[in-house]
């Protein structure tokens, strides 16, 4: 039984370690998870049997612990950029995609096969690439032996697509999400989101890139096509076998589903769309003091370019920076270091290019902060008196509590608090449908991850943040929790309604 104790002996709660040390029943030999009963056939919103709070899991034994990673020869292999997924049919009301969710074993070792849950059979998962204003519709045919869903991070869905956890898709059965895209061009991410299932799914790899772009950004000239690159930074722990392992320490770190692999760049302007795609990890990455210019955050462009020569990501935040290798010689190799994991992937220069790409002094300016009628405190934390259980205000997760109305249309401004101050435990907050706009962080600067659109926020222990939102057009249940996907399992989510 993984109670306190245990939790806090594994070290889950360090903020070096980067991760929370709450675990899932182990999966299958297969690498698909334990089937469950826990969760319900698409739209009946029940929690009969969820083990909240109960999740009845066993620490890691002494042969995980003791497991080691196959070795890995650093910079031997490519880093692969992610397929990117096209239409089968383009009409005139949207693009038209079909997706298997699929087990699969994948190359994350040289000359070895690992067991992975997958979209489409790769780890990553293909890139779908959008465009702000045009409607897309995606068919998502489980494949597993257990239920799935999906969640676009970061999108602005109606609630029938925005892949609520008792929302799912049994075995043998599709369903078909449609995003409309009426949001500005971003980075974001589509993964799982199954009651009780989600932090074993993604974490086995259900995960893959969504990017809209958007035409009013064209004119601003910034690097495109085979030099806008999405790069999902994770960690994970695996056997000697190379078999993911559920467990802790998570220490080795994967570039697009590789371990320290290289890359070839021209001496010319990059754009990288980085994810931080790990259940639970802080990123502080450095690329041996080189410039990158940080030019977008979660939801889209930052106002004007932020010359940074380190950046800081917390689980599921992203960010945008280019990097201009023209000012390197053809043969330099710049390494992306991590400041815990240490080197990550190597960019080499390979080739001369042209370019005609630009970084404007200018990008996309945030609109005026409406004023909020509403001003709210949510609260995250623990109850650690037994197995541990996820608490949002004091409760854990009932999908059939509401726990607060907003109006649509309505302005509102929240104070997120990390209510964990008696153990080092750390949280981001994420909340579903909008971005919002960091205001404060109470006693503390903000930090550079924290401007322009966001809809993902790190808090450290004892800390709280203050964001602004608005809320349009849908209306419905979305989810608000934090985004250590463990904590997310374990309760630590709440649901707000959009009312008329």
């Amino acid at each position: 039984m993984l109670n306190r104790r245990r939790m806090l002996a594994l070290g889950g709660l360090t903020v070096g370690a980067g991760v929370g040390g709450l675990l899932l029943p182990k999966g299958n030999p297969d690498g698909t998870p334990a089937v469950t009963d826990a969760v319900r056939p698409l739209t009946q919103h029940k929690m009969d049997g969820m083990p909240m709070g109960g999740l009845d899991v066993t620490g890691p034994s002494a042969e995980s612990l003791a497991a080691i990673a196959p070795p890995v020869t650093p910079f031997t292999v490519p880093m692969p950029v992610p397929a990117q997924l096209r239409p089968y049919l383009r009409d005139a009301a949207a693009d038209h995609y079909r997706v298997n969710v699929q087990p699969s074993d994948v190359e994350i070792f040289p000359g070895l096969r690992t067991p992975a849950l997958t979209y489409g059979g790769t780890f990553v998962g293909p890139t779908i690439r959008a465009r702000t204003g045009r409607t897309t519709r995606v068919t998502f045919t489980n494949g597993l032996r257990d239920d799935t869903n999906v969640h676009l991070h970061g999108g602005h869905t109606p609630v029938a697509s925005d892949g609520y956890p008792m929302d799912v898709i049994a075995p043998g059965h599709a369903y078909t999400y449609e995003y409309p895209n009426n949001q500005q061009g971003a980075t974001l991410w589509y993964h799982d989101h199954v009651m009780g299932l989600e932090s074993d799914h993604v974490y086995r790899g259900l995960h893959g890139f969504y990017l809209i772009d958007d035409p009013a950004e064209a004119y601003l000239g910034l690097p495109s096509g085979e030099f806008d690159v999405p790069i999902m930074l994770r960690d994970a722990h695996f056997d000697e076998k190379g078999a993911f392992v559920f467990d802790i320490p998570r220490v080795t770190i994967l570039a697009n589903g590789k371990v320290q692999p290289y890359f070839q760049v021209a001496a010319r302007k990059y754009r990288f769309r980085l994810l931080n795609g790990a259940n639970e990890r802080m990123l502080q990455l450095n690329l041996g003091g080189a410039e990158m210019l940080r030019i977008a955050s979660d939801g889209g462009l930052l106002p004007a370019p932020v010359a940074e020569t380190e950046l800081s990501l917390a689980s599921a935040e992203r960010t945008e920076f280019v990097v201009d290798f023209s000012r390197y010689k053809v043969g330099t190799q710049l390494v992306l270091s991590d400041a815990t994991a240490g080197p990550v992937l190597r960019f080499d220069v390979v080739r001369t290019a042209p370019d005609f790409s630009r970084v404007p002094a200018k990008l996309r300016a945030l609109p005026a902060l409406p004023k909020a009628s509403v001003t709210r405190e949510l609260v995250m934390s623990f109850d650690l008196t037994g197995v541990p259980l996820g608490l949002m205000n004091g409760k854990p997760f009932d999908p059939n509590r509401i726990d607060f109305q907003v109006k649509r249309g309505s302005t509102e401004i929240w104070k997120i608090v990390n209510g964990d101050t008696a153990h080092p435990i750390d949280h981001t907050f994420h909340c579903h449908l909008v971005q919002f706009r960091v205001l404060e962080r109470e006693g503390a600067p903000l930090l550079p991850q924290d401007a322009g659109r966001k809809d993902t926020v790190f808090l450290g222990t004892g800390k709280s943040v203050t964001v602004q939102a608005t809320f349009t057009e849908y209306l419905g249940k979305y989810l608000y929790h934090c985004h250590f996907l463990e904590h997310s399992t374990s309760g630590m989510m709440g649901q707000f309604e959009i009312v008329a």
